[in-house]
This record gives structure tokens, sequence and C-alpha cells, in this order.
């Protein structure tokens, strides 16, 4: 073809795969994909000016489940780093095309997060992408990173129980929705739920207190626009109503607190919570593991 041939992977015996890469005039790259010496498939790279590009590929359905696509993306990548001095390419591939986001992910692409709608109005894409300084796929390293970055994620909520000693708790009145709740949030990345809850409770309320034991795990369905959740509640023991007093509130949070019994915040707690309230009842039970506030 006249067309140089891109190098392969060291220490990979994939004689039998050839890409070949030529540039358009336009800056663009094409790389051309042979498999025992037959045409099977391009890419093509669109650089972007800022050291990064997008790549996309087209490979014939007879050859996808031969491991031929996944080599040739990847040694496109590894071409784009190596020959083009990019530090990062990456790719947008619809959200229900799972054979191509198998495809990247065995290129050593990492998922990064979903653009809505920018496949047209129906079709979601997952942007996938590899930096220069990422592990080869071939590592341990870069096989984790990838693995770890298309696992699905879970938002976890950490909140606990303030009782007075007639056993009524403390719900608080948020300024962002119409339900009572617990004290507590979500939990951010890399922080562990206990420590979460006492910065929630600095935060929030202006409380320095001690997390004691776990009381349940609840798995929360999705509600009214929110994601499905996993909740870990808290023992943070019994204390004087008048605790209310020395609490600071924060004013885009908190609006009031109230100690409640079940029977009255039943009006004002959505059904889940007022089926773990039930269950909170019970003080000597062990912690159990509850789905929307009930027992399995």
């Amino acid at each position: 073809m006249g067309w140089p041939s891109v190098p392969g992977e060291r220490g990979v015996a994939e004689d039998d795969l050839v890409v070949r890469a030529g540039r358009a005039g336009d800056g663009e790259v094409t790389l051309l994909v042979e498999s025992a010496g037959e045409p099977v498939g391009s890419l093509l790279v669109h650089p972007r000016g800022d050291e990064t590009a997008l790549v996309t590929w087209r490979f014939d359905p007879a050859h996808e489940g031969a491991g031929v696509p996944h080599r040739a993306v990847r040694r496109a990548v590894d071409y784009c780093f190596t020959e083009l001095g990019l530090h990062r390419v990456e790719a947008l591939i619809p959200v229900a095309d799972t054979a191509r986001l198998r495809i990247a992910a065995r290129a050593g692409l990492r998922r990064e997060g979903l653009a809505r709608g920018a496949g047209g109005p129906r079709t979601d894409l997952v942007r996938v992408a590899r930096l220069a300084s990422d592990p080869t796929p071939d590592t341990r390293d870069g096989f984790i990173g990838v693995l770890n970055a298309n696992l699905p994620t879970k938002r976890v909520i950490s909140q606990g129980v303030l009782r007075d000693e007639t056993g009524r708790v403390l719900l608080c009145e948020l300024t962002y929705k119409r339900e009572w709740d617990l004290p507590g949030g979500v939990v951010d990345p890399w922080e562990s739920p206990a420590s979460a809850l006492a910065r929630e409770l600095r935060e929030e309320l202006g409380l320095d207190l001690t997390v004691a034991g776990l009381l349940v795990v609840n798995w929360m369905p999705p509600w009214r626009g929110w994601d499905d959740a996993c909740q870990f509640v808290f023992d943070l023991g019994v204390h004087d109503p008048s605790l209310t007093g020395a609490m600071t509130f924060e004013a885009t949070e908190i609006a009031a607190v109230h100690w409640c019994t079940r029977e009255q915040a039943r009006p004002q707690v959505p059904d889940y919570l007022d089926g773990l309230l039930g269950r909170l009842e019970r003080l000597d039970d062990p912690p159990v593991y509850l789905e929307g506030g009930s027992p399995l």
C-alpha cells in the first residue's frame, strides 16, 4: 500500500495483524488493519490540537470475535502516544454497544463518564480514554485501572440515630426536600461511612459526637429522581433534649430539628424511613440488613 506499518507490542506474537498508518491533509490519521493478509477494518484518529485525539473504528463483523479489534485499537493508541506525541486518546461509544465497550476496555481505555444525548437525541455515549502515563493494559496495574473504572458505582449514605431518654429520635427538617430525615449525608469518595457521619454532624449541626455501633444497613431503591443507594445507620447514643440548643445549623441544608416518636414522624418521613424507625425501636436486636426499610 505504501503506508508504513505500525509496530506491534513487544514480546507479543501478532504476525497475523498488520496496522498501516497514513495521514490525511487535515491532520487526521487513518490506520488500515489487515489480518492474515486480508483487510478487516480501519481506525480514524482525529487530533484536537491540545495533545489529545478522538479515535473511531470499524471492523468486519466476522473478525470481531477473534481478538483483532482490541489488538488493533491498542496498537493505534500506542501509535498516538509514540509517533504523534499525544498525551490522551479518547473514544465516545453508544451506551448500548457493549461489544465496542469491551474492545475499548481490552485496549486499555478507561470509562470516565456518560455524555447524555451526545450521539443524537436518543443516544447516550460513554466516554472512555487512555493517557500516555497510564500503565499498559497487559500489566497488573493497567488491568486493575481499567477494571476499576468500568465497575459499577453506588452511592453510600451514612446517618445516625440520636435518642432522648424517652426514646424519641432526632429528625432534621431539610431546606431542599419536603421529607424529614435522620442526620447525616452522602459519603465522599475514599471516606469511611463512620467518618462521613462524624463530618456531616460537625458541618450541618455543629456537633462533635462519638459514632458508636452499626444499627442497620439498608438498601434504598431509586426514589424521586435519586439513584439507589446503600444506607449505613449508626448509634449516636442517648442525649438530653437540650442538646438542640447547642447546635449550629448549616443554613443551606438544615431548617430545624425535631425530637419525634415514630407516630409523630410518620406524616413527615418517606415510607422506607418509617419502616426503618420501626426496626430501630427494638434496641436489643443485632445489626440487620434491610431493603427499602424492611427485612428480606
